[in-house]
């Protein structure tokens, strides 16, 4: 997917019921700016059933009819067990589904994925080329947009990160990046590699300890990515986060929750991104409205409040 400025999506159609561009609403990765409003790939699945991927391929296909350029991806996903235990789920037919529904792929669109976890648990350093090799093989490019390393519970991830250098080094990879990380981690990745984007838990009154990155990779000029956007506190479970504040401001508003919780993600920096993720079409058009939701500075200081 090889990309330029100047193939950025035409205006959201307003037959669609959604807002045209404004200012604000991309970032640029290098020589690609995306929509802020991505969709990630997770929830994808929804209800299961027999028709679960041929519904997931037209989902997809109306994602970027609507001139959403950013899709987030993996092959397997963290979820949280018994007594706090994370294990490592299988979304592998998602890539697959990606590419059944959108190649050849557009020029403007990105595609992020992460790599790290595995069934058996976080990769070795000498494993990552392997789960590389195979988000290629399985999106069917011959270079990936972004990769993050999604790490879990390293000290330093110097080794990790560097393997992925390796292979940036060799044109496997457009971007990296990495998630679930620390400042220190960020700082380590940076005297190693260029870093254009971290994926981190944030949320209205969910994951605020990573204020301080946010912060941090605005002033790099580093896209803040945040997970649990939405679901916040139910994390893995899916759904939206019930809160009375949130939910006043929606009522008043004449909003949703969702798209109330994602105007707030938005109004944190220029440099933060989104990424909900749904396997409904309704909910589709709902999270991209949330671009043309502007929050009150009263409304934003009662959601600032509202802390984990």
């Amino acid at each position: 997917m090889q990309n330029s400025q100047e193939n950025a999506p035409s205006p959201i159609n307003l037959s669609s019921g959604i807002a045209e561009s404004k200012s604000g609403e991309f970032w640029s990765f290098g020589d690609l700016a995306v929509r802020r409003i991505g969709f990630g790939a997770k929830r994808l699945a929804g209800a299961g059933g027999a028709d679960m991927q041929d519904r997931a391929v037209a989902l997809l296909r109306r994602v970027v009819e609507l001139g959403v350029n950013h899709i987030d991806t993996a092959a397997f996903y963290p979820s949280h067990g018994q007594a706090g235990q994370t294990r490592f789920e299988s979304l592998g037919w998602a890539n697959e589904v990606i590419r059944r529904a959108l190649a050849p792929y557009r020029e403007d669109l990105l595609i992020a994925t992460k790599v790290g976890p595995t069934k058996h648990g976080l990769a070795r350093p000498d494993e990552l080329r392997e789960l590389v090799e195979e988000d290629l093989r399985t999106l069917g490019v011959d270079s990936l947009d972004l990769v993050y390393l999604r790490q879990l519970g390293l000290d330093s991830i110097a080794e990790h990160f560097g393997a992925l250098a390796e292979l940036q080094a060799k044109g496997m990879i457009r971007h990296l990046g990495v998630s679930n990380v620390r400042v220190a981690h960020l700082h380590e990745a940076r005297e190693i590699a260029p870093v254009v984007a971290v994926q981190n838990r944030y949320s209205v009154g969910f994951g605020r300890v990573n204020d301080e990155i946010l912060e941090l990779c605005g002033e790099l000029g580093i896209a803040f990515v945040p997970f649990f956007a939405v679901t916040a506190e139910s994390r893995e479970a899916g759904g939206v986060a019930g809160s009375d504040a949130v939910q006043e401001i929606a009522d008043r508003r004449g909003s949703t929750v969702a798209q109330v919780r994602l105007a707030w993600t938005l109004s944190r920096g220029d440099h933060v991104l989104a990424i909900p993720g749904t396997s409904s079409p309704h909910h589709l058009e709902e999270n991209l409205r949330a671009a043309d939701l502007t929050l009150s500075p009263e409304d934003l200081a009662v959601l600032d409040s509202v802390v984990d």
